[in-house]
């Protein structure tokens, strides 16, 4: 395919895996590998001037505007990767959730200390960085809400689900979890149904177009204190991520953040179940040396 991007592509398989899990976001591997400011741009390109360039000057023109072969790699990345690995991610989030929890908090530990080295005069920007933290956390202790599947919620559920994936920390999957719509959108996915599927990408559509202008914005004009609370909520989310949990009644959690889930320390999980400490620092490090070792080829190339 001419203009295709294989890079671009992996990314955005990178990028579908990261946004299927609860707690993890897909703005986050964008950010780590060197490819959310041209995301955001393009993203934002898609607007009527870009109609009015299809009109004028044809559509290898609007194409170029909308930088076309960088989101169509992406895009085609991130829908094999949501539809070949929902299945594998469910299996291992119902079967293995400490080792894939550590190895998530070993990818956003990473990505934090990413983005914090790249804010200029960091020490000024503390106040935003604990906004960040403090509106993170926030987000991790509301519980899902209980909202019928409809087109419409479904609809508003992606327009709101997707601000959060294009974000680094935020994760779109974990805002659908607390919306009571994550298991629709999962089981629409491995059932191809078609209604529900066009409803929810429909609103992701709309939010997204929206919400990039903003972030763009925001990136030219406050890129310091952004990356700051970028920073914040990253190292907030954590709590959402944590591989020990209770539910309610202090007992093991039997689904990933089910409703009431708290978070224990090791040795108390130890109390009911082998906590598989070891297995999990030993996967949260290497989460920690794979970003930094994506990160350090993203930025040589």
């Amino acid at each position: 395919m001419k203009g295709f991007s294989l890079g671009v592509f992996v990314r955005g398989i990178a990028m579908g895996a990261a946004d299927v899990v609860p707690g993890v976001s897909g703005g986050t591997v964008a950010f780590i590998t060197g490819i959310y400011d041209e995301l955001i741009e393009s993203l934002k390109a898609c607007n009527l001037q870009a109609l009015q360039v299809l009109f004028k000057s044809g559509p290898l023109a609007c194409w170029q505007h909308v930088n076309g072969n960088f989101l169509l790699s992406l895009i085609l990345g991130i829908v094999v990767s949501v539809v070949s690995l929902a299945r594998v991610i469910s299996y291992g989030l119902h079967e293995h959730p400490l080792p894939l929890a550590a190895l998530f908090f070993g990818l956003i530990l990473a990505s934090a200390l990413i983005v914090f080295r790249q804010i200029p005069q960091s020490g000024r920007q503390i106040g935003w960085l604990l906004f960040g933290v403090v509106f993170a956390v926030v987000i991790g202790e509301l519980r899902p809400a209980d909202i019928t599947a409809t087109p419409l919620s479904l609809f508003l559920s992606g327009a709101l689900a997707i601000c959060a994936m294009i974000l680094p920390g935020i994760s779109g999957s974990f805002i659908l979890l607390l919306l009571g719509m994550y298991e629709p959108v999962i089981n629409a996915v491995k059932q191809f149904d078609v209604v529900s599927l066009l409803s929810f990408v429909a609103g992701c559509a709309v939010g997204l177009m929206l919400f990039v202008r903003l972030l763009s914005w925001l990136m030219h004009h406050h890129r310091p204190r952004l990356l700051a609370t970028l920073t914040g909520i990253l190292l907030g989310s954590l709590t959402i991520i944590w591989p020990w949990k209770f539910d309610a009644q202090g007992q093991l959690l039997s689904e990933s953040l089910a409703p009431g889930w708290q978070n224990v320390l090791p040795w108390e999980y130890a109390s009911q179940a082998d906590p598989q400490l070891l297995v999990s620092l030993i996967i949260a490090v290497a989460g920690v040396m794979l970003v930094l070792v994506v990160e350090k080829i993203a930025h040589r190339s």
